[in-house]
């Protein structure tokens, strides 16, 4: 390529990619690095002065208390969001694939949580999940049940948490499964019939297999989204009772926000990016190679 040819090249580049770089540089690695900084400060918010510390943030957190039980939740949390979603939303996606009557409107139902408000839907759900007038309430009376204490009775707090997550996330996931579905090739099962597989073997042997890109793409997402999710937990129970639903994200709102204590959030923000980082880097080098790009 002649030096003129080059040049020509980088200037398109430059004028196309150049205002998404600057955006990148300016609101997102700049404030990234800044929470780097931070995270070495004893700083209070609002305080015209802070003090270096160092790595003392980062001890302060590791040996703290309630460090282990905020960990635990958020583990417990991500892995039952992100496996019921992943589950149910598969099923879903199956059911909405058939040639049902209402079909649209019935995908059109399913995704429609996804679009709403999560703060929205936690005072919603509040609602329904009164012990004494909620609709749940009235529901498992019914069959002669009290209803849990769901505000105040660990674990019902982070359960509770747990099925509105999987009621909002559910047509998201459904609808990604169903564009995946609708890309496998017939001929591919019909030609499974034709040998006799019945419908399970169909889809253990032909269809999930080829469903992995988006299995794939809907781990890494769902995972991501879910150790970040904060409004829920905030407009559900703001992280109680006790602290019972307090995961790492809801944290550092706490630290900063409610304690004001920036410079310690921002090292337990730094914590959560390392986490967000590490799972993406486990994704993409060992389950990646799973996958089975047709």
């Amino acid at each position: 390529m002649s030096a003129r040819r080059r040049r020509t090249a980088m200037l398109w580049f430059l004028l196309l990619a150049g205002p998404n770089i600057a955006l990148l540089l300016v609101f997102v690695y700049r404030p990234l690095i800044q929470s780097f900084y931070l995270s070495t400060l004893q700083w209070n918010l609002g305080s015209p002065v802070a003090r270096q510390v160092g790595l003392g943030n980062y001890v302060e957190w590791f040996t703290a208390a309630g460090t282990g039980r905020v960990i635990g939740t958020t583990v417990v949390f991500t892995v039952l969001t992100v496996g019921g979603s992943m589950v149910l939303g598969l099923g879903l996606a199956l059911l909405l694939n058939r040639k049902l009557r209402g079909r649209g409107f019935a995908r059109t139902v399913a995704f429609a949580p996804y679009v709403l408000s999560g703060f929205a839907v936690g005072i919603l759900w509040l609602f329904i999940f009164d012990p004494r007038y909620g609709l749940m309430s009235e529901l498992l009376s019914l069959v002669n049940l009290d209803s849990p204490q769901w505000y105040t009775q660990r674990p019902w707090p982070l359960v509770m948490i747990t099925v509105v997550y999987l009621w909002k996330n559910l047509g998201y996931v459904a609808l990604i499964y169903l564009a995946g579905l609708q890309s496998v090739p017939q001929d591919l099962k019909d030609a499974a019939a034709l040998d006799g597989a019945s419908p399970s073997r169909t889809l253990r042997a032909i269809v999930l297999p080829l469903l992995t890109p988006t299995t794939f793409f809907l781990l890494v997402t769902m995972m991501l989204a879910s150790l970040q999710s904060f409004d829920l937990i905030k407009a559900m129970t703001s992280g109680g009772p006790l602290g019972s639903t307090t995961t790492l994200m809801y944290s550092i709102y706490e630290e900063s926000f409610v304690n004001g204590r920036a410079g310690y959030a921002s090292a337990v923000a730094t914590v959560l990016f390392l986490v967000l980082l590490a799972v993406t880097a486990v994704q993409m080098r060992f389950i990646q190679r799973k996958v089975h790009y047709s």
